[in-house]
């Protein structure tokens, strides 16, 4: 009862401090007011800004620095979050043999069963809600980002290898490598789970595809953005998970032979 009501007050919290994303069109300044604003999005701007005074007026290159530590700020969160993922993966197999054991709808087998499930968690140590903790502090960090580079009326003036950073890519390279990176990022996620889960097999190929559309209709220093948060989810998911990757490796090559 006490996880559900912690889990609960974190998202009405969540909420609470996500109310500002209303403001996606209004600039950010040192002027601008609410929590959301002072405390996440202006932050990140003034980082921004600072990085891009320090390079020339490179935003682009700031952009792609600040992204980088804000990547290794939330890592720690994202190993938690992993290793809760991949401890819930592990409990699967005997979570099945509970659901087949109390498969009747009634209300007493569902209460066993939710007992049970309970028991389990307890004996191995899994926290089922421990996953949701780190999302929900990396969600307002990851959004503010965002608004921090739609926002700055700076970057819009500035381009970047190719590109205007306020104007989309003319020529789509950045958001299909931004799609193409999703794509490879999810699959290392979900390595060993998306054959046995249809929806997450779906998603597989939805996210990619939006992202794409995303990044076809906005600024292009939102793609890159991404495309470098993509990239570095790639090289943390391959450290974390290297072991696992490989074994899915050997599995598959079993299999084909």
């Amino acid at each position: 009862m006490k996880r559900r009501i912690l889990l609960i007050s974190a998202l009405v919290g969540l909420v609470a401090i996500l109310s500002g994303c209303t403001e996606i069109n209004a600039p950010i300044t040192d002027e601008s007011t609410g929590f959301w604003n002072e405390y996440i999005v202006y932050p990140l701007s003034w980082l921004i800004t600072y990085f891009a005074d320090t390079f020339n007026e490179n935003y682009g290159l700031s952009i792609i620095i600040v992204t980088i530590i804000i990547r290794f700020a939330i890592l720690p969160l994202m190993i938690k979050q992993t290793k809760s993922s991949k401890a819930m993966q592990a409990l699967q197999p005997e979570m099945q043999k509970l659901r087949e054991k109390y498969s009747s709808k009634d209300q007493k087998t569902q209460q066993k069963l939710q007992q049970e499930t309970m028991q389990l968690f307890q004996k191995n140590g899994v926290n089922p809600l421990a996953g949701c903790f780190p999302l929900l502090i990396q969600m307002p960090i990851l959004i503010g980002f965002y608004h921090a580079i739609m926002r700055t009326e700076e970057i819009a003036s500035h381009n970047f290898l190719w590109f205007d950073l306020g104007e989309a890519d003319p020529y789509f390279i950045l958001p299909l490598v931004a799609g193409a990176t999703t794509f490879i990022q999810q699959k290392m996620m979900m390595a060993g789970t998306a054959n046995q889960n249809p929806q997450m097999a779906m998603m597989l190929w939805i996210m990619p595809i939006m992202i794409i559309v995303f990044a076809i209709n906005f600024p292009a220093a939102l793609s890159l953005y991404w495309v470098v948060g993509n990239i570095f989810m790639i090289i943390q998911t391959y450290f974390i998970k290297g072991p696992e990757l490989k074994a899915g490796q050997v599995d598959a090559g079993g299999a084909k032979k």
